[in-house]
């Protein structure tokens, strides 16, 4: 998305307007997802890259806290009810399709943030800022999102100050689409993908597919037992339908029987789809870019 962005923003003499902006989940996100998104902009000729961060704890620190809020207020209402408040209900703690609190607050609302500054920084213009927030959402991600319009007003983050509209360019692409632009541009993509990984979000997202999840607990092991104390002590499955605990069983079943995961080579996700002649290219672009020697289409 990234580069068909900047591709015509260039070629509209926009490119200074195109600000790129990381929301730092921290170590529930894949390491050097961060560190990517910073290169990946500055190999585009972006000038500006932003790093927003939630105030408070993490995700998993965010659940536990979630869970005794929602603990409290259940046996508040037994007592209210004349019920015993040890049989009082606890809805789940953890995020979901349907409760998505993780997204509203761990990244939309710090990006908010930013379109305050931003706001705030062209104040002098006498009327409210035009903001375009890109995202790389597309149809073939889910039933969800290809419900989702490819252009349309965001009333929420629009105030008096500002104007939002949401866009997402790449909203109609293909899997192969992508990997051919990512090709074409020679931007470098997160090893994650050459793993086996078929989205990359949090380590462990409650919306992700159960390969991703084994993958994860495979490389991740520490991280995967964090996630499955925390769901002793809410007394809830991460997932619905899916524990931590027997994603760690299924990770250490493949572990038994095809023995410890071996990093595959650079290129092996995108030469699916592109082959590996292009793939071979690609990496020897890359290898430019990355040493000045050729500029990000």
């Amino acid at each position: 998305m990234l580069s068909s962005v900047v591709r015509r923003a260039r070629a509209l003499g926009m490119l200074d307007k195109v600000v790129v902006v990381h929301a730092d989940l921290d170590d529930i996100e894949w390491e050097g997802v961060k560190k990517l998104a910073e290169e990946q902009a500055r190999l585009s000729g972006v000038r500006r890259f932003e790093v927003v961060r939630a105030k408070g704890g993490d995700l998993l620190e965010r659940v536990v806290e979630r869970f005794f809020k929602l603990k409290a207020k259940a046996e508040d209402k037994a007592r209210e009810e004349g019920r015993d408040p040890a049989t009082a209900k606890v809805p789940p703690a953890w995020p979901s399709s349907s409760a998505r609190w993780c997204t509203s607050d761990l990244k939309r609302t710090p990006i908010w943030t930013l379109f305050t500054r931003l706001a705030n920084e062209l104040a002098h213009l006498g009327r409210p800022v035009r903001i375009l927030n890109c995202l790389g959402q597309r149809a073939a991600e889910s039933e969800q999102r290809a419900e989702l319009a490819p252009v349309e007003i965001d009333r929420s983050a629009s105030n008096g100050k500002r104007h939002v509209t949401t866009w997402r360019p790449i909203h109609g692409w293909s899997d192969a689409e992508v990997w051919r632009e990512i090709a074409r541009s020679g931007l470098p993509y997160h090893e994650a993908y050459d793993w086996g990984n078929q989205r990359l979000s949090c380590m462990f997202c409650v919306l992700g597919c159960v390969g991703d999840l084994v993958l994860a607990a495979r490389r991740i092991p520490k991280k995967a037992a964090e996630y499955a104390a925390v769901e002793i002590q809410v007394g809830a499955d991460f997932k619905k339908g899916l524990s931590m605990r027997e994603i760690i069983r299924r990770a250490a079943a493949l572990e038994a029987e095809q023995g410890p995961l071996r990093k595959p080579p650079r290129g092996t996700a995108m030469a699916g789809y592109v082959g590996k002649s292009t793939t071979a290219l690609y990496l020897g672009r890359l290898e430019g870019l990355r040493a000045g020697l050729v500029v990000a289409a």
